[in-house]
């Protein structure tokens, strides 16, 4: 059975979806998802994971759905390269929907994004980081990003580590990479202090205060982003995708790219 309502995605436009965690594990219907799914689900070996894992990916397919038209568990979901011998990797995609948009998932302690758009896009979202954390990863950035980073004070650098984390990885997942291209090859600092990657725009989204997220999209000027929280008792009721598609839309903001903003900051400053 397919879904009533469908929804679509302009070509300068980013849809956001906020996704919470189920309240129970047996509000998660697993047989919506494929058997890679459960296998990688599976492999988690904290319980509170494996939930939050599925949870994610049975709520990535009832979003997708609300713009394909195809019920969750029939979309097939796989990476974009083809190894020969049956198996995929890179970017996941949906398969065998003509006009299906590009998509991107990241959960993080208790949060699911999915982020949709018309171009390639990756989104991130992770807990704010400790300043531990913050502090040992530093080394494994690109140099004007350390720099940057140095010239401010511990709490500041701990939330602006964060910010800059999950622009990379928004960015590395958009490229199809992941973190197997090291994080050093690229700036995605704030400041200016280097070059961010051409033809991508990477921002961060405005969150709650115990976590951080980002998207980067292919392509250049401006992107409207319209982003959504969808609540626990529609994400797992029955026919979710069709009640899902009718959640009103909540915090619009405005993503540049990296020139149009350091122009911005630039003539700001000069006022």
């Amino acid at each position: 059975m397919g879904v009533g309502n469908v929804l679509s995605v302009g070509e300068d436009e980013l849809d956001v979806w906020l996704l919470p965690p189920p309240a129970s594990p047996r509000d998660v219907p697993i047989g919506e998802l494929d058997e890679h799914e459960r296998r990688r689900a599976e492999a988690y070996l904290k319980r509170d994971d494996q939930r939050m894992y599925a949870a994610a990916h049975v709520g990535l397919r009832r979003v997708l759905a609300v713009y394909t038209g195809v019920a969750p568990h029939r979309l097939s979901i796989g990476g974009e390269r083809y190894d020969g011998e049956g198996g995929r990797s890179g970017r996941p995609r949906v398969r065998g929907v003509p006009g299906a948009p590009e998509f991107s998932l990241s959960h993080s302690h208790g949060l699911a994004l999915v982020a949709v758009a018309e171009s390639r896009v990756g989104a991130d979202v992770q807990r704010l980081p400790s300043a531990e954390t913050a502090e040992a990863c530093l080394p494994a950035l690109h140099p004007a990003e350390r720099e940057e980073l140095g010239r401010l004070a511990v709490p500041d650098r701990t939330v602006a580590f964060g910010r800059l984390w999950t622009r990379k990885e928004a960015y590395l997942k958009g490229i199809g990479t992941g973190l197997a291209r090291g994080a050093h090859l690229d700036y995605l600092g704030e400041y200016g202090a280097g070059e961010r990657p051409a033809g991508w725009v990477v921002g961060n989204l405005p969150l709650c205060e115990s976590h951080v997220a980002a998207v980067a999209i292919l392509g250049s000027g401006r992107r409207r982003v319209v982003m959504r929280a969808v609540p626990d008792t529609l994400l797992y009721a029955r026919e979710a995708a069709d009640r899902i598609a009718g959640v009103e839309p909540g915090l619009r903001t405005v993503l540049r790219d990296h020139v149009e903003d350091r122009d911005r900051r630039r003539s700001t400053r000069a006022a």
